[in-house]
């Protein structure tokens, strides 16, 4: 990720076509050290290519992966319902359990 990052900064700057030598020298500004070879196999995978075209289908392909938002908030209500109805148990069970923990001995008494 580090290196597409890298690659998409210097394109987005007016470099079209980074070099290996280009993002290493992005990597290193900042500390990291980066691997040549998947440079080079980043940098062949995306020459000739658009960047901004190849954003746009990534994008266009991210839209259609399900994410798992709509059936979790589908199933809240119905698990909320039986949460609901155990919470003054809870509750009752809570204010039992802290009046036996100063047994008898208030802080200020």
């Amino acid at each position: 990720m580090k290196h597409v990052a890298a690659y998409m900064l210097l394109a987005l700057a007016g470099n079209e076509s980074p070099s290996v030598a280009d993002i290493k020298a992005v990597l290193s500004s900042v500390g990291i050290d980066a691997e040549t070879e998947r440079l080079e196999k980043l940098i062949a995978e995306l020459q000739g290519k658009n960047l901004q075209e190849l954003i746009a289908e990534g994008s266009a392909k991210l839209a259609s992966v399900p994410s798992g938002g709509a059936g979790a908030a589908a199933a809240a209500p119905a698990a909320g319902g039986a949460a609901n109805e155990a919470a003054p148990e809870a509750a009752k069970e809570e204010e039992k359990e802290e009046s036996d923990d100063d047994m008898g001995f208030g802080l200020f008494d």
